[in-house]
This record gives C-alpha cells, structure tokens and sequence, in this order.
C-alpha cells in the first residue's frame, strides 16, 4: 500500500486536501483529509472518508453504450469507443447542417470543480461556436450581491475563525456542506469561548450546535439584516469613523433603515424583535466579529438583494478592521489562474447566444424566450451534471430528454436519470483517475489532484473525450487539444506564473494569501469598486436590474405561500449526498433512508398528516410524494426536504425538483430552488411503487 495525496474536486467549496490509500494499481482504500495543508488539518467530510463507495461502486460504467430500446428505457448495448464518438460527431454536424452550429449544446456543470476536467468545455463550445452556456444553477445570485456591496470575490481567510469572538455562519449547514467550517469554530470557541450564531430557516445539525438559532422564515433575510443595521445605527453601534473612510453613503442609509427596526423585521421574518435586538448588540458589540455567509439563502428570487443586505454588516460595525473580524464569501477571485488555454475565451466572436442551464426543462420544449430567439437545440453532449434531478421543472426535463429529434451523450461515472434518457453513454473517470487543477472558495489554496490509480475498464476523461471529439469535427487546431490533461496543468501553471503541479501536491497546494490589507480591504487597498469603498447603493446590472432595490431591502419577488399554496418549501442539503453526487452509494442512502419532508407539527394536524406517512407535495408544476417527518425546528407555514435523491427513488418516480421554478432570479438570472410556494396533503399515490432502477440493461 502507497498513500497519495489528492483534492476533493466535488462542488464544496472547502475543496479538501486529500491522503489516499492506494491498495493496488486500480484499487484504493481510505480516504484522509491532509494535515499538510493548513485549512483541511485532516478534517473531511464522511461522505468522501468512504469515496471507495463510489470509486468501487459495481454500478460503475465501463464500456460506451448505445441505446437499444425507448428513450428512457435503459435498455443499451455496448460499443467500442470510436463508434461512440463518430455518433456524437455525426450528430453534432447533423444538428449544425440543419439548423447552424449553436443547435449543438455542450452541457456541463460542477460534478468536478477541476479546472481543466470542468472548464474544457468552454473551449469546445468556442471552437465549435456551439450555443454557450450561462452558469446559474448554483451561484448566480450570491455572485450578484456580494459584488453589488464589496465588488472583489474574495474576504478574511477562514483561518481568522481562530481569533474571533463571534462567528455568525447565514444561510449555511455547514455540518452538511463545509464540515472544515466547524472545525475552525470549534478553535474559537475554545481558545477564546467565541459565540456561534446561525441564521437558518430550520434547525439543522449546524443550528443545532449554535449558542443562538435565529430562525427565519425562507427569503426573509434581507428583512432581518435591514433590522440588525437598523439598531446598530439606532444605538450607536455603528463605527462611524471606519465608515466615512471606506463606505459610500452611510448617512443615506441611515436615514433608508429609520422606519425598517425590529419591529417591521418581526412581522416578515417570524423572529422576534427582542431576538433581533439581541443579536444586533452582539454583533455590535463584538469587533471580532467574522461573518461567514453561505450559498443557503440567495437561492430565493429576492437572493442576490439578499447578499448584498447582509454583506453590509461588517461595514457599519467596521469589523472589517480587525483580525478575525469582517467576512467571507469565496476566495475565487484571490487565485491568479490564466485559465485561457483551458477555455479558449478570447478567440469567442462575441455572435454565440447563451442559454440558461436552469432553464433546460423551457429550452428542450421549445420556449423562443428561453431559445434566446435562436433555433432549437438538437444535439447535446453532457459532462459532469444531471439534469434530470438536478435541475428545476424536472417533469419538463423529462418531457424535452424523451424527443425523438434531440440527440443526447452523456459522460458519466454511473447511470444516472439524464443518462437512462441518452443516446450515447461515454464511461468516466472518478478524480482519482486523471490529472487536475483547483481552485477553493472556503480557503486560498490553489490544489493539484494527480492520478492515483488506473482507470476502472475503458473510463475516460472529460479532457480525452473533447479532444478526440473536436479531433472528429475538424475544429481550428489549438494547442490544448495536443496535450493530455497533465500537461495542460502545467502548462496553466507555467502561464499563470505558479509553481509545478508537483511542488503544489507535495506542499498542499499554493498558498495565495496575500496581506491583511488585501483581506480587509484597509490600509489604502479598498474594496473592489471604483472609488475603492463598500457600496451601500448598488450597482446592479443585468436584465432585471431596475427591480432591485438601491440601498439595502427587502425584495418582494418570493413565490408566496397564498390559500392555496401555504407552505414554502425549502429543498436543502443532505449530509451523505451532495448534490445528486453520492446518491449511489450504500451508506449513503442507508444513511438518508428515504426521501422525507420534515413539517411542523401543528401544520401536520392542520393538513391531517400523520408523522411517517406518505404525503403529497404539489403546486402547478406538479406533485410529488414522499414521506413526511413531523419536526418542531422550523416555523409554521415552512417545509424542508433534505437532498436530492434520484427519481426512482420516489415512489411515483418524480422528485423534488419536479416543484421548483426555472424563471431568472434577478437582476441577472440564478435559480431558486428554497423559494416554492406549495400545498401538503396526505398521499393518494396514483402510482405502484417505483424500484430502484438498476444502472442498465445491457444487450
């Protein structure tokens, strides 16, 4: 046995710093986190300790496919590797003849966050000029609001954690979804007995180890952080000599929060106003005070005026000023990556339309909005995502995947939902089997994952596969696809002026940390903004920038609940999956045991639902049923379904997203999977039980 390290390349921000097993040439065994690196400190998350689970998994793909039956069915034969691709080829320059080449649409997403496995993509729909693609599932919103207030994406090093007195985590189960976070507050709380606060609409396993749960209806962020800012004006909690120096307006926003207190917050939010006070003079009165803000609540319509709501606390206390004080969103944008030649960026003509990913249920059913006025999509290559669960409107997902005249390829590591509905499907490597760069948002190291271990049959990389497919189509000759993947790694590196992929594997990644000035936005470097100061007004931009509001507010875009629909589902993170990502996996799902819904106990007794019975979920889009689980740690009037479970694993088939709209969050689009207005009632199941589906039927 050999122990290799490696990064954790799935969408986490804490992208872990890995030791693994490496029993025999195509064998692992466990799975560390790396005490060489000083944000992992050996600490990972359990779903990855077991990543052999997934690696080993007997459902892995091993050979190329072709269907062999219905679309949907799973019914596929195997292939040999050439055919696979001359159909994909073939199929692009049918779609491209017919209808010009931007009815071809390469999917992909974050089912690797590796920047040359992930980000190729971009340089096949660039040298194709297939349709591009607007990356709005995930961040979107966030993005939005934080660069409305502090404009550059990055804040204090999560090591500063250690030396705060007050550590307030909003909108993140960090226990479920950054578990490196709780790791960090554990040292504060026992080196210097700092606080916890958790702003969250339920009491998770986070909320549940908090010293304070401020317990919010969903999309009432901005409300309670308008309130908080409210008193720290009110009551002389504001530094006002740090503001004059580094913010825009201050006296205007003042004057914008004089009728927005406790009070006016309480009847939004459902938390009380003496808790609201509370919690403003803390945070006041702690100049250490560390704001970590997570991705949990913009992913409502009125998200992104939500971020930039809250990201302005630390700039009325001044808490930015002080080691272990300010905030953090992601540290991206402090990582000096020249990621050109992965993409191939700058050779765009500016003339491809973009299609938003999250709505692929309008665009695969022909909405022209949603086709940004060009023609159908016809051809389809998909790495790294599943759509079928992943995305909102999955039931019109479903109804665009099952055309006839869409051709779909999918590059997967198992048989998901999206690819039962393919075409072709291509087998793919786990991380562990190829070469790779990455960057982090919870910390500031750039990481290199190297192949440790052979590929499990004939599985691919994302890398190989566009190559030899662009090789197909005659593309204009680029230098990336004359290299495999280890020496684009270098190559990226040697142009962004970094270190070899070697010397970043044996130190656990390059630190690119710079000065507190640069962390704190003081000392003269300033925020990322033209005059260098925190924004109170916002700068919005996108097509729906004239509804968002100019100073800090609440947005009322929400779905919300109405006599028919009095519930607001919130469709949050299990610990043993992310994503659909480890939804395959044994413990993992004996972990989560089912799809469940937790509801209150009161409105369980209201809708006549009984604790472990089947109940229905629904709104226009849809219904689904699963199992309900009666739950006192959430207000009246809220639902939470934890995870995304493949469909199958419904018992009518149909999952959760089947409930969540597709409209753009604005002002610049971003999906909204926690604000769904819905109705609970017991289930009539109008369906026999849906197995498990197996991975395929293999002629």
């Amino acid at each position: 046995m050999t122990t290799v390290r490696s990064t954790c390349p799935h969408d986490c921000p804490s992208a872990c710093a890995l030791e693994v097993d490496r029993l025999a040439p195509d064998r692992i065994g466990r799975v560390r986190g790396s005490r060489v690196n000083p944000y992992t400190e050996g600490v990972i998350c359990a779903k990855v300790a077991r990543y052999a689970e997934r690696v080993h998994n007997p459902d892995r793909l091993t050979t190329p496919l072709l269907r062999d039956g219905p679309k949907g069915s799973g019914r596929f034969k195997p292939i040999g590797w050439d055919e696979a691709l001359d159909r994909v080829a073939d199929a692009f320059r049918v779609a491209a003849r017919r209808h010009g080449p931007q009815a071809v649409w390469p999917y992909n997403y974050a089912g690797t966050m590796g920047l040359v496995q992930r980000d190729g993509m971009e340089r096949l729909r660039t040298l194709l000029g297939t349709s591009l693609q607007q990356g709005t599932i995930c961040i979107a919103l966030a993005d939005a609001g934080w660069k409305a207030g502090v404009g550059h994406k990055w804040g204090v090093d999560s090591r500063e954690m250690a030396d705060s007195d007050l550590i307030v985590l909003w909108g993140l189960n960090a226990v479920h979804t950054q578990v490196n976070v709780m790791n960090w507050v554990a040292k504060a709380r026992k080196g210097r007995g700092a606080k916890l606060v958790v702003v969250d609409p339920y009491r998770n396993a986070t909320a549940a180890q908090a010293d304070v749960h401020l317990m919010l209806r969903p999309g009432t962020d901005a409300a309670l952080a308008c309130a908080v800012m409210h008193v720290l004006f009110r009551d002389g909690l504001a530094d006002e000599a740090w503001m004059a120096a580094h913010t825009d307006d201050p006296e205007g926003l003042r004057r914008h929060l004089q009728d927005r207190g406790p009070d006016w917050a309480a009847a939004i939010t459902g938390v009380s106003a003496a808790e609201i006070e509370a919690f403003a003079h803390l945070y006041g009165r702690t100049p250490r005070a560390f704001l970590r803000v997570g991705y949990g609540f913009t992913r409502q319509r009125n998200g992104a005026a939500a971020m930039h709501a809250v990201s302005c606390l630390p700039a009325i206390t001044g808490a930015w000023a002080h080691r272990g004080g300010g905030a953090l969103y992601s540290m991206s944008g402090l990582m000096p990556v020249d990621t050109n030649l992965i993409t191939a960026e700058s050779e765009r003509d500016g003339t491809q339309r973009w299609l938003d990913q999250s709505r692929i249920g309008a665009i695969l059913t022909g909405d022209r909005s949603a086709l940004a006025g060009g023609p159908p999509v016809t051809a389809m290559l998909i790495q790294n995502t599943n759509p079928m669960v992943v995305a909102p409107e999955s039931a019109r997902v479903a109804e665009g995947f099952a055309r006839e005249d869409l051709f779909v390829c999918v590059h997967e590591q198992i048989m998901t939902d999206t690819a039962r509905m393919a075409d072709v499907v291509l087998p793919a490597t786990t991380f562990l089997e190829h070469d790779d760069l990455y960057r982090a948002g919870a910390h500031p190291f750039l990481q290199v994952g190297l192949k440790a271990i052979d590929p499990l049959g004939e599985a691919r990389c994302n890398h190989d596969v566009l190559r030899d497919l662009m090789a197909r189509l005659d593309v204009a000759e680029h230098p990336a696809n004359a290299m495999d993947s280890r020496t684009l790694v270098e190559e990226t590196l040697s142009l962004s002026g970094l270190p070899s992929a070697e010397v970043l594997a044996a130190n656990g990644g390059h630190d690119c940390t710079t000065d507190f000035d640069v962390h704190h936005f003081t000392g003269g470097f300033g925020f990322g903004q033209p005059d260098g100061r925190f924004r109170f007004h916002a700068a919005w931009r996108g097509p729906q920038a004239a509804i968002m509001p100019d100073l800090p507010d609440q947005l009322a875009v929400t779905e919300a609940p109405n006599a028919d629909h009095p519930f607001r589902l919130v469709t949050a993170p299990a610990r043993s999956f992310l994503n659909s990502s480890f939804n395959e996996t044994p413990t993992g799902r004996k972990v989560e045991r089912r799809p469940t819904v937790f509801v209150h106990p009161d409105d369980a007794v209201t809708a006549g639902v009984v604790d472990g019975a089947l109940v229905r979920l629904g709104n226009a889009r849809g219904s689904v049923a699963l199992h309900a689980r009666c739950f006192d740690g959430l207000q009246r009037g809220t639902v939470v379904a934890e995870g995304l479970w493949p469909n199958t694993a419904f018992v009518e088939g149909r999952g959760i997203n089947t409930l969540v709209g597709a409209d753009p969050g604005p002002p610049n689009g971003g999906a909204a999977f926690h604000d769904t207005a819905v109705w609970l009632r017991p289930a009539e199941v109008s369906a026999p039980p849906v197995a498990p589906a197996s991975p395929a039927t293999v002629a």
